[in-house]
């Protein structure tokens, strides 16, 4: 997904347009050529929507083609930010349809508990 970071490196202000490589109610992960450190505050826009949000530096990981792998927390969860839709919490994997369950079998009710 389309984003831009905008943030500080020491006295100057930088802003870079990069992709996110996942993404999450609570943030997200991108690749950067800009300096940031851990815990460093930034502003994270979704150019799909001009959105803007708050955000921290929680993770950075290794490199690839010389931009740092990053993640980024939202101050607040924020699963409207993405415009997607993400499952419930209580949400178990393997009560997902599995390839080839009919139709009339995947209208059966689940087993009792």
């Amino acid at each position: 997904m389309p984003v831009l970071i905008r943030g500080k490196h020491g006295n100057v202000n930088f802003e870079e347009a990069t992709n996110t490589v996942s993404v999450s109610a609570h943030g997200c992960m991108v690749h950067l050529d800009a300096q940031v450190g851990r815990m460093q505050h930034l502003t994270i826009v979704n150019k799909n929507t001009t959105e803007e949000l708050l955000c921290r530096v929680s993770y950075m990981g290794q490199g690839e083609r010389g931009k740092q792998e990053v993640g980024l927390e939202f101050a607040e969860a924020s699963p409207r930010f993405w415009k997607i839709a993400f499952p419930p919490d209580d949400w178990n994997p393997a009560d997902r349809k599995r390839a080839g369950v009919g139709a009339a079998a995947a209208k059966e009710p689940a087993p009792q508990k």
